[in-house]
């Protein structure tokens, strides 16, 4: 056996209200530990928005495409683990009622498109256009157009950062990284060889280099670092560059996480050390029943002990005997 060397999977995921998604190409499994304490997973497929087409394989392109579908699935996973939560006497208000008669039945697939809208409003608003403004005032005093950009891109980072350990806080943002600490622990504990049992993956790190948050420390530094290459006097030009450009960025980022996930060469994983140190904000160390789950959702898409035999020698002996 082979334990000691690191090989890539294939699967990854998020974590969503108590519980996990883990997806393994068009397969998605989502596991929810429910108030009963029972654990439900429901398991579907889900095709990308361009699946099978050749915009899916052009390097800095299919990255896009990537960042969307993920949007999507994860809004979609979220969804369903919240139904388990929602209190179950409550009536659908007016505005509920309406919009389910005009859309004929599809009110939340609505609600779903308005909250991302907004959200990616204010991310925009708070991310782009903020430092943009506090900048743009600072030219009163400041004349070095080098210098305006690196304060600029470094109040990004700033503000990037100070969103992410504001929100920790919160209780139940603090239970949702723990669910993700348990996902990043069931990968690694495979990844690394080991049998997927609820003892390994608590031996296992929270930290992965193919992780969401990662994906977006990297966007805010690959958006530092063409900003301050890519210059306009005019202010709204610099906004909407900023806003144009942003799949661009989202195509660089996600090619640098992709090797960064399949690689452990030095430099790759010097790129990936700052996505590594942010994950000790964004996951959190999760208990037996999280990992519970976490491997629930695993082992409903995912083959781990064909993958244990293939890629790291495995027999059904070893396996057996790890398990015990």
């Amino acid at each position: 056996m082979k334990k000691n060397r690191q090989h890539y999977s294939g699967i990854g995921g998020q974590a969503v209200l108590e519980g996990v998604m883990m997806k393994n190409s068009n397969m998605y499994a989502v596991s929810v530990r429910k108030p009963d304490h029972e654990i439900e997973t429901e398991v579907d497929e889900y095709h990308g928005v361009l699946e099978n087409t050749i915009w899916t394989r052009i390097p800095f392109v299919r990255g896009i495409f990537v960042f969307i579908d993920s949007l999507v699935l994860g809004m979609k996973s979220l969804n369903y683990s919240t139904q388990f939560y929602e209190d179950e006497n409550e009536e659908p208000s007016k505005f509920d009622k309406a919009l389910d008669r005009i859309s004929g039945g599809r009110g939340d697939k609505i609600i779903e498109v308005i909250t991302m809208i907004i959200a990616f409003a204010l991310a925009l608003l708070l991310f782009v256009a903020l430092p943009l403004f506090v900048t743009d005032k600072l030219k009163i005093w400041i004349r070095n157009a080098s210098l305006i950009a690196i304060i600029e891109g470094a109040l990004r980072l700033v503000i990037f950062l100070v969103y992410i350990a504001a929100i920790t806080a919160m209780k139940d943002i603090h239970r949702l990284y723990q669910y993700h600490g348990a996902e990043h622990k069931c990968i690694n504990c495979l990844e690394h060889g080991k049998v997927l049992t609820v003892k390994n993956a608590k031996r296992s790190s929270r930290f992965h280099k193919r992780c969401g948050s990662s994906f977006l420390l990297i966007v805010v530094l690959v958006s530092i670092v063409l900003f301050f290459f890519i210059r306009v006097d005019s202010n709204v030009l610099r906004l909407l560059l900023r806003i144009v450009l942003i799949p661009v960025i989202a195509g660089i980022s996600y090619e640098i996480i992709r090797i960064a996930g399949r690689s452990d060469n030095p430099v790759i994983s010097a790129i990936s050390a700052p996505g590594l140190w942010l994950q000790r904000l964004t996951t959190k160390e999760p208990d037996e029943e999280m990992l519970e789950v976490a491997i629930a959702s695993v082992e409903a898409v995912f083959d781990w002990k064909k993958y244990l035999k293939d890629d790291f020698g495995y027999s059904d002996e070893d396996i057996k005997e790890d398990m015990e």
